[in-house]
């Protein structure tokens, strides 16, 4: 299992990313476990995936927004925004719609190029856990959230902008 960051610490992934979909039929193959699967796959499989034993939630691609999931977005305990490349921050507003205008109290999980510079921003527009690129050295990703002690503007981890908190 590989480890991942949430709420600021390490833990064990209970998660699994299913980065390719052809159809259901890939369902028997990964029986009973926790997964994650594209968006596309959850709107067009979604009778199948009522019936699989183990919880199911979405991620969106960068260039997918929140909305598309509809009405049943209360009822996924994760959704994982994925960021393609490092310089992609469209899932960054996907987050913020996701806790502000939606008022999702889910894990919003970034997938993807998530490298240690970005972890302490996006934590502040609502992510709560962080699956890092293979490359990052999670000990050393945990300091990030540390590296500012506050910020000037309103977010979702703090949305009392510094001037009206003075």
């Amino acid at each position: 299992m590989q480890k991942l960051i949430s709420k600021d610490s390490l833990m064990d992934d209970r998660w699994t990313i299913l980065k390719v979909a052809t159809g259901p039929e890939i369902l028997q193959a990964v029986p009973g476990k926790n997964l994650i699967v594209p968006l596309k796959f959850w709107k067009q499989f979604s009778e199948e995936l009522l019936d699989y034993a183990g919880d199911v939630a979405i991620w969106l691609d960068s260039d997918e927004q929140a909305e598309q999931i509809g009405e049943r977005l209360h009822e996924l305990p994760l959704i994982a925004l994925n960021f393609p490349v490092f310089s992609d921050g469209r899932s960054y507003s996907n987050a913020r719609e996701l806790r502000q205008r939606y008022a999702y109290k889910g894990e919003i999980r970034a997938i993807g190029d998530v490298l240690r510079d970005q972890l302490y921003y996006m934590s502040r527009c609502g992510f709560d856990s962080f699956d890092l690129r293979q490359d990052q050295d999670s000990e050393l990703c945990l300091q990030a959230f540390n590296d500012f002690k506050t910020g000037y503007q309103a977010t979702i981890a703090e949305p009392v902008p510094l001037f009206r908190r003075r």
